[in-house]
């Protein structure tokens, strides 16, 4: 079995930074049944997890990170304790997949397993702990854009669906839709540059990155969109100004909270 590299997962819930509240009013959460989307993982008690899973889903560049910063501070400062999720923040496998993406040397199995690794790692260490004691956990991103980036790819959906059976169903979903012209504008001006793979150099859709990016964005928002028909989740207008978009999550969320979604 591999050796993490860093404390438990449940000692990071319990070293979660608080922040000062902000005034607003307190909105006690209604509970739920939590449930898994497939197998699950053994042992674990559903009926223990009482705090609230968000998901804010979307392209580089879709304004994810400024919305998940937003929620935290207006959740916080209304009096509910966060941890914070994504891709590639695994302290097992992290730093590995990011040291084999910089090759650009990966086959299409074992990057959506590394992936997998990440997540599962995360789910079972940190986002079920949290849950467990009530936490609201933010997840920058989660299965459906792995997904969405493994059938781009050519990975099987039954497949998939089956690996991310371990997945708990979140209490809401968020995925910002952005157009791809309007992304590659945010990411230039945010890093001067386009990633290889938020462009899908590796799949050979054109040797030019400008024109592979458009395209390759194109197919990921085909497959969000299906990815929606399967799991339900809420498609955002990304194209809108971000304090715009703010106050439509901060309106579902406390809809969800008080259990009128």
């Amino acid at each position: 079995m591999a050796t993490r590299k860093s404390n438990s997962a449940t000692e990071a819930v319990a070293s979660t930074p608080h922040r000062l509240p902000v005034a607003g009013k307190v909105l006690v959460p209604r509970p739920t049944a939590k449930r898994f989307y497939g197998h699950g993982i053994p042992g674990v008690d559903v009926s223990k997890l009482t705090g609230k899973l968000i998901v804010v889903e979307g392209a580089d560049g879709s304004g994810r990170s400024t919305q998940i910063a937003r929620l935290v501070s207006w959740l916080e400062g209304r009096g509910h304790a966060t941890v914070q999720v994504g891709l590639k923040r695994s302290t097992l496998v992290s730093e590995e997949l990011s040291q084999a993406q910089l090759g650009n040397i990966l086959s299409r199995t074992t990057l959506s397993l590394f992936y997998a690794t990440d997540f599962a790692d995360q789910l079972e260490n940190i986002m079920l702990p949290a849950l467990k004691a009530g936490f609201m956990v933010l997840a920058d991103r989660y299965i459906y854009t792995i997904m969405a980036r493994d059938l781009v790819r050519g990975m099987d959906e039954e497949w998939l669906k089956n690996l991310y059976g371990i997945a708990v169903v979140p209490d809401a979903v968020f995925y910002l839709q952005v157009s791809p012209e309007e992304l590659i504008q945010r990411n230039f001006a945010k890093k001067h540059a386009l990633d290889f793979w938020e462009s899908g150099m590796d799949l050979g859709l054109s040797r030019d990155m400008f024109d592979s990016f458009i395209k390759y964005q194109g197919l990921m928002v085909e497959k969000y969109q299906r990815l929606q028909k399967i799991y339900g989740f809420t498609i955002v207008d990304g194209n809108r100004p971000m304090d715009v978009i703010s106050r439509e999550l901060q309106h579902k969320i406390e809809s969800m909270l008080a259990g009128r979604q």
